[in-house]
């Protein structure tokens, strides 16, 4: 986390070093990962031959947005520096890192790399007369205009309120084109008491939409603060996804069901490796912040997903960190109790350590609880508990199968 800075540099400050620091350790998690992705793909579920080749050209063109992008952050670097978009590291005030300009808002680059990647895959996969080119375009445009709005935000520095309502706008694309479905099934214990299997929402559906939108994308922008926190949740969060939807898409015979699921590989593959890449520049200690620009839209690309998934409420479950963070936080945002621009812990120079603070965040709430730590330790708890959050979703979709809905 970062304050940002305008105006000429004294002579005191130092030049940052943009190198990707964690690549060959974020290479080894990837290939991990993906060995375990394809494994459920081609040996553990029968899917269609056709399924299959669309995912594999999907990881293909994935994997050159990694490279691309992992080339193009110094190059952006270069520029945002040269405008003065650049922060001083406040979780290292008073050591010799804390006064290294990092340049800020480095998201536009990821988002700008993947929006190319997704458009161009539609060459590969979509007819002109295909049922989801226009939820597909949609998706990208919801997409798209969030980072336009993040950036903004980075520029500006928009008010805390203003920022609530900018998801709203972004979503509007995706609620206008959806021409899927608006109902839900009732869970099987509470259909003796509702009366109904299936519940037609009309507009309540699409108003629901659009929380869930506003949601996710200011999520992950309030649950950061320290290096790797924002892009290393996303990773976490976005390989639950790919995870999950393979395993419906095997277990369905529902070609329209599994398309949904497709629809959402497509879509959050590039996501994942983009962030691979942002992550080597990110992570402890970091040499580029990722700005709203990357919070917004990665809280975006993840919300249309589970919209145009059919996987909302799995969804939320991902985010129950970030659903913990928000309710932490809803005192402060809400203006019942101050709130600081920079809700972060206190650095202490002499240990290395943070310490957490009253302010309503996970940040601050996991210091108090398990005491002070250092801010790559920090991340690695916060990552844990929410791939723990992902594996609990995994294991109460297990418990439930069949029985309540």
């Amino acid at each position: 986390m970062g304050t940002p800075q305008n105006g000429i540099s004294n002579a005191m400050e130092r030049d940052p070093s943009i190198t990707p620091s964690k690549l060959v350790s974020i290479l080894n998690v990837a290939v991990l990962f993906f060995a375990a992705f394809f494994y459920l793909i081609f040996f553990h579920y029968e899917i269609e031959e056709e399924l299959k080749k669309s995912i594999l050209i999907n990881t293909g063109v994935s994997f050159v947005g990694f490279i691309i992008t992992l080339l193009l952050i110094p190059v952006g670097s270069r520029y945002v520096l040269k405008r003065n978009l650049f922060g001083y590291d406040i979780n290292k005030k008073g050591t010799p890192q804390g006064s290294v300009k990092v340049p800020e808002t480095l998201g536009i680059v990821v988002g700008i790399v993947y929006l190319v990647l997704a458009i161009l895959f539609q060459y590969f996969n979509f007819t002109s007369d295909s049922n989801w080119l226009v939820e597909y375009n949609a998706a990208l445009a919801c997409i798209c205009f969030m980072i336009l709005l993040g950036f903004v935000d980075d520029v500006l520095d928009i008010p805390w309120r203003m920022k609530l309502l900018l998801p709203s706008f972004a979503a509007l694309p995706l609620l206008m084109a959806y021409a899927g479905h608006t109902t839900i099934i009732i869970p099987k214990p509470l259909i003796p008491y509702v009366g109904l299997e299936v519940l037609d929402l009309g507009w309540i559906y699409k108003l629901y939409m659009g929380l869930l939108a506003v949601f996710c994308t200011n999520s992950i922008n309030i649950h950061a603060g320290i290096n790797g926190l924002e892009a290393g949740q996303t990773a976490v969060i976005a390989s639950a996804i790919l995870i999950h939807n393979v395993m419906q898409i095997g277990a369905s015979s529902d070609p329209e069901y599994k398309q949904a699921h497709a629809f959402s590989i497509y879509l959050v593959q590039p996501l994942l490796t983009t962030t691979l890449a942002l992550l080597c520049y990110n992570w402890y200690p970091s040499s580029v912040f990722v700005g709203d620009t990357y919070t917004y839209f990665a809280g975006m690309a993840m919300a249309v997903v589970g919209i145009l998934g059919h996987f909302s409420e799995t969804l939320l479950i991902f985010f129950l960190p970030q659903v913990f963070n928000f309710l932490l936080s809803l005192p402060q945002l809400s203006g019942y109790r101050k709130c600081p621009r920079h809700r972060l812990p206190r650095f202490d120079p002499k240990t290395g350590l943070l310490t957490g603070t009253d302010d309503g965040t996970l940040v601050n709430f996991s210091l108090r609880w398990f005491g002070q730590m250092s801010e790559k330790s920090l991340c690695l708890v916060l990552l844990v508990l929410q791939a723990l959050a992902c594996g609990f979703c995994f294991f109460l979709r297990y418990c439930l199968a069949g029985w309540y809905k």
